[in-house]
């Protein structure tokens, strides 16, 4: 597939924000909004002019933000960085909201929208349209309060430490115990973590109860009966509708989950067990010692950076922008945030990477991830509209979870020609087996905000019906209360309601890319580049098209990907 022509669209406008303006103060920021609300717009020209203005002072107070939550979970331990954090979530987000929301407004109902180019505003006035349908005054104080009992989770999360082998630890520098062959070791290892976990499994319980309520309320006051609906028409999912979701995870039950379960069997068998236990999911079935690709933050990017040198030119002198400092934090450490992210800085364009790196396999495969979002940002920054400058989460995720595999061909930087073998065929087990385990958050969901008013055990019990329908094949026996409360380790839940069906959905785009590559691999870059070039400029299925692949995650495709990624794996035995 050629490559798509650029756009040519306005030069972005670096005069309407003041360089010395302090976007996370918003009386700073108020007389700027405030002219662009009662700014006259005579002519398209003007109203286009407008676009690209507002996205100027949007993106500076985007960046702000994004300065201040980067700075609360590199240190969640700092009483300033948190209360920076949420002094503009108080009272700067809100004013955003009410002050875009009229500018929404302003655009939407504009005269001049009927002369505006629809392949070039298209995708954004029916955004536009859809922020104005759904916002609600009284719902942004409700959003206020839930981003504040997602900030109290991970301040939860962020201070759980073990004393494990005579040391203090953090959870994710407990993960590479599951990788030791002592199989007393994992299972301590694993115990320890889930006990941990279990302290604070209350306080986690209420805040999640704390939020559906909120949410549930949202849901209502927007005129939707469930949470759930006005969810989905929120996160502008113009392409798929809830039904779909459900098609999604019985497609993932029929032909994905017999071939996780499958796989297990044979690690039992491979292990010499009768059954398999959550600590024996990560030990390798030979034996051998834990991969080890890396030391510390700074040999992963060192050793990443060669891997991109080694794969594509465009992709390689990307990831060495980074390099220079303030781009990346990358080592696990007490007082920071768990999980990974990139978080794109709009007024300057430059990415951040953020990360709990600990030397494991898994933290290589999360830096390639990562590196996915920022080559996405990368490649879409120089869109003057800010909204082309992202893209919709189920494409977002396609950029990411295809350098997970388009790196396989190249891991040598990090391993011998047996531990990449292994470690590919590790990286093409978990690509499988991460579907069921989104079905089943997503499944979960969807119960939870039909049914609000439900209780915790009503919530564990759900928990435990959806693993018997996604879970694998492991043996739970006295570990059950720690198998109810699984789910709270899942972040998305807490900030980022219904956002995780996404990661099914690109990971069957992320395979398509990678089938590709087998066959011919520039031409498979190529149109994955073309296609993250696009941003958000283009409706979801043309992003999919652009990038060679095709936007479906019903029962034909999973199947056709499950056949062949289940030929790989046998190629690797």
């Amino acid at each position: 597939m050629s490559q798509p022509a650029i756009i040519a669209a306005p030069t972005a406008p670096k005069t309407f924000v003041p360089a010395n303006t302090n976007a996370a103060d918003w009386s700073q920021l108020q007389p700027l909004y405030q002219s662009l609300i009662t700014r006259e717009l005579k002519c398209q020209r003007c109203l286009e002019k407008l676009i690209l203005d507002r996205s100027d002072l949007d993106a500076a107070a985007e960046e702000a933000q994004a300065n201040l939550y980067i700075a609360m979970t590199c240190h969640t331990d700092d009483a300033v960085a948190k209360k920076g954090f949420l002094d503009f979530v108080e009272h700067v987000e809100p004013q955003l909201k009410r002050v875009g929301f009229e500018l929404d407004q302003k655009i939407a109902n504009s005269p001049h929208v009927p002369k505006l180019d629809t392949n070039r505003y298209g995708v954004l006035l029916r955004a536009v349209g859809q922020e104005v349908k759904l916002f609600r005054a009284e719902n942004v104080a409700l959003q206020t309060q839930a981003t504040k009992l997602d900030q109290s989770y991970s301040e939860i999360s962020g201070a759980m430490v073990v004393n494990f082998d005579g040391e203090e630890k953090t959870l994710p520098q407990m993960a590479r115990y599951l990788e030791d062959s002592d199989r007393a070791k994992r299972e301590a290892s694993w115990c320890a973590v889930a006990e941990r976990r279990q302290q604070d499994c209350t306080k986690v319980h209420d805040i999640y109860s704390k939020l559906i309520t909120l949410r549930d309320q949202m849901g209502r006051n927007a005129g939707f009966d469930n949470f759930r609906d006005f969810q989905h028409q929120r996160m502008h999912r113009f392409d798929y509708t809830p039904a779909d979701c459900g098609h999604f995870h019985e497609a993932i039950e029929k032909h994905c989950v017999p071939l996780v379960r499958e796989m297990q069997k044979q690690r039992a068998a491979a292990l010499g067990l009768q059954t398999l236990r959550p600590w024996d999911l990560k030990v390798d079935v030979k034996g051998r010692a834990p991969l080890r690709p890396f030391t510390n933050g700074e040999d992963l990017t060192a050793k990443t950076s060669r891997t991109y040198r080694n794969m594509d030119a465009g992709l390689s002198q990307m990831f060495d922008t980074m390099l220079g400092g303030g781009c990346l934090d990358l080592d696990s450490r007490k007082g920071k945030a768990p999980g990974g992210y990139q978080y794109q800085r709009q007024a300057s364009r430059k990415p951040f990477i953020f990360m709990n790196a600990v030397g494991l396999h898994r933290d290589l495969i999360t830096m390639v991830h990562e590196a996915g979002h920022a080559f996405h940002s990368l490649l879409s920054k120089d869109d003057p509209i800010l909204m082309y400058r992202g893209s919709p989460t189920e494409f977002a995720e396609v950029a990411s979870m295809s350098q997970e595999l388009l790196t396989l061909p190249y891991l040598s930087e990090f391993f011998n020609e047996a531990d990449a073998a292994r470690a590919k065929r590790e990286l093409l087990e978990g690509a499988i087996a991460v579907l069921p385990w989104v079905a089943h958050i997503d499944a979960f969901q969807h119960w939870v905000y039909l049914n609000p008013t439900h209780t915790v055990k009503e919530r564990e019990t759900k928990w435990l019906e959806l693993d018997a329908r996604f879970g694998g094949l492991l043996d739970w026996t006295g570990l059950e209360q720690f198998r109810a409360s699984l789910w709270q380790r899942q972040l998305h839940l807490f900030g980022m309601p219904f956002y995780y069906i996404e990661y099914g959905i690109a990971q069957l785009g992320a395979l398509q890319v990678w089938l590709a590559s087998l066959t011919n691999e520039k031409q498979a870059i190529a149109n994955y580049k073309a296609g993250l070039a696009l941003g958000g400029s283009k409706p979801l299925p043309q992003l999919f098209q652009t990038a060679g692949i095709q936007f479906d995650f019903t029962a034909p495709i999973v199947e056709k990907l499950m056949s062949a990624v289940g030929s790989q794996l046998k190629q690797l035995s």
